[in-house]
């Protein structure tokens, strides 16, 4: 997948929260698929590693990790307030996920199984 800078930069409140959110999308290997995914629902998109993405909005910025098993892991942060409409994007991704969306850095606040 080609890098797209399309999407908008993470606002800079998003920035000095650190990682609030973690996930597993399951049944796919594919990273690069995800992060097109990102891209046509408005997000930017680069690569990461060799096989990762980072997505990026102005409300979430997400790293995009394959594993050895068919699943990939999501981190990053997300304006609590979104966290739903994060949930929607990969629900459009018509694949398992589980997200999970975290206060402190260690205090569970929502979860998302769908």
């Amino acid at each position: 997948m080609d890098v797209s800078d399309d999407g908008q930069k993470l606002d800079p409140e998003w920035v000095e929260v650190g990682s609030n959110v973690c996930g597993v999308l399951r049944g796919c290997r594919d990273a690069s698929a995800v992060a097109h995914h990102f891209v046509r629902t408005g997000w930017s998109s680069r690569s990461s590693s060799w096989h990762g993405y980072e997505v990026e909005t102005n409300w979430g910025q997400l790293e995009v990790d394959p594993t050895e098993s068919p699943d990939i892991l999501l981190n990053g942060v997300v304006d609590p307030q979104r966290f739903d409409e994060l949930g929607g994007v990969l629900h459009r991704l018509g694949l398992s996920y589980s997200l999970e969306l975290y206060e402190g850095g260690d205090t569970l606040v929502r979860e998302i199984q769908a």
